[in-house]
């Protein structure tokens, strides 16, 4: 069995506890923040178009996110397995998973991505908007989904290097993309100098243009000179035991996004239908939400890959440890970053002053109801979206969505929403009850895992394997 690169066993022996956590998460935030920071500029450049344009938008993304996350559940999958591999010292093992997740991932991702522009009208019908932002939405999604495919591709790659210890450079890549992003968006929205000027569906040829080049730099990062992967595909006497665990674990990530994202599109179907001026507020909040939760969002792949690595050297202890010290990293981000997501209100003025005053107040409002509940989100990203996949119980990630969502969240949502006088402050206020739901399952959950049976069981495995 070849062993992984000498400086990434050094690095992870090397490094004191809150390094190693800050190793991985401070870039993949700093990664996830350009990212939103991103699609907060594009935002603001579509929004000087009207609210219309900017409930489009948000319309769209709320379906073509379903397909996105669903796919991109192959990410997290990956990034547990190569973990698992690396604390092994399996280089063989890295090289073998994730050629078969980017070779999963693309067939599946050309496979979705064909229908999906094809039945984009009748997708977006079902999510209630008004005439004119399905008529300005349809464009849109259906130049998005091109990018589908290289997302994917993106995510898995990114995935990968965290968990071979190299989170710094899809951070690098993600600086390069927002700044291509950025331009081709001014660019192709307006018609700047000698490109078309195409409005709204010129932000989605730019995003189209990013992802794609990001994919490549991300496959040059990893295959080129670097050598940190090899594209090579397992004996074929051990596929079988690759793919397998990589599908056992990627399909529950990927049915709980699925039922996540359903339930953003449910919930954006509802502030839809209690108006268009409520479609466009509840868009700007959850913009400037996403840029600032994600300075906590690389704590969930801290947990993946510590909790994985911890897991895959067959150390039951170290690995609940390492969820302990996330999660206390995760309460001091979620109260820092809340105050500052509540503070971001004043700027709404300034930012979006061509969408109108009323989804301005409507905005300002939800921003500091959301921001009230950011410690709680930030739990519910390291437990359901790292710990508990990371220790394969994908079962009590699906409860906690499911019962979030569909049996508290949605039902209160389109009760105060569409039935009582609170309108839209109801449907925000349902969102957050659905959060409270979920911690509470999760939190559950946690309570049951018997980490040293997880690492028996690794410990298990590797002498299997050695023989």
């Amino acid at each position: 069995m070849s062993a992984v690169p000498a400086p990434l066993s050094e690095s992870i022996q090397a490094r004191s506890p809150t390094r190693e956590i800050a190793s991985i998460a401070v870039p993949v935030s700093l990664e996830m923040v350009l990212q939103l920071v991103l699609t907060f500029v594009n935002q603001v450049v579509v929004g000087t178009l009207g609210a219309v344009a900017v409930a489009a938008v948000g319309l769209s993304g709320s379906v073509s996110f379903l397909f996105f996350v669903t796919l991109g559940a192959l990410g997290s999958g990956t990034s547990i397995l190569v973990a698992r591999r690396a604390g092994a010292g399996d280089r063989a093992g890295v090289n073998g998973t994730l050629t078969v997740a980017l070779l999963v991932s693309v067939l599946l991702a050309a496979v979705a991505t064909v229908p999906i522009i094809l039945g984009a009208g009748n997708l977006l019908r079902l999510a209630g908007g008004a005439q004119d932002v399905t008529r300005a939405a349809l464009p849109y999604l259906q130049v998005s989904m091109l990018s589908l495919v290289p997302g994917v591709v993106g995510w898995i790659l990114s995935g990968a290097l965290r968990s071979l210890g190299h989170a710094r450079t899809p951070m690098v890549a993600t600086m390069i993309t927002v700044v291509v992003e950025s331009l081709s968006a001014l660019g192709l929205v307006f018609g700047v100098g000698p490109l078309p000027e195409l409005g709204v569906v010129g932000a989605a040829w730019a995003l189209v243009i990013a992802q794609t080049l990001k994919a490549l730099l991300l496959a040059a990062l990893v295959y080129g000179p670097r050598r940190l992967a090899a594209f090579a595909l397992p004996a074929p006497g051990t596929r079988r035991a690759v793919a397998l665990p990589l599908l056992t674990l990627s399909a529950p990530i990927g049915f709980t996004e699925f039922v996540w994202s359903l339930g953003g599109f449910i919930y954006a179907a509802v502030f839809a239908r209690v108006g268009t001026q409520a479609l466009a507020a509840s868009q700007i909040v959850g913009t400037l939400e996403g840029i600032f939760i994600v300075g906590s969002f690389g704590l969930m792949s801290s947990a993946t890959v510590l909790v994985g690595r911890a897991l895959g050297a067959g150390d039951g202890s170290g690995a609940q440890a390492w969820l302990g010290r996330v999660s206390r990293a995760g309460l001091l981000t979620g109260l820092g970053f809340g105050l500052l997501f509540a503070l971001s209100a004043l700027l709404l003025p300034l930012l979006f002053p061509a969408v109108g005053a009323d989804v301005r107040a409507i905005a300002a409002g939800g921003i500091l109801i959301n921001a009230a509940a950011q410690v709680v989100k930030v739990r519910n990203m390291i437990l359901g979206g790292g710990a508990l996949p990371s220790v394969g119980d994908g079962k009590g990630v699906i409860i906690g969505d499911v019962v979030g969502a569909f049996v508290v969240g949605l039902p209160l949502a389109i009760f105060l929403g569409l039935y009582t006088p609170l309108g839209v402050w109801g449907v925000f206020l349902a969102r957050i009850a659905d959060e409270l739901a979920k911690v509470g399952i999760f939190e559950w959950r946690r309570r049951r895992v018997n980490w040293e049976a997880l690492a028996a069981a690794q410990r298990g495995q590797e002498v299997a394997a050695a023989h």
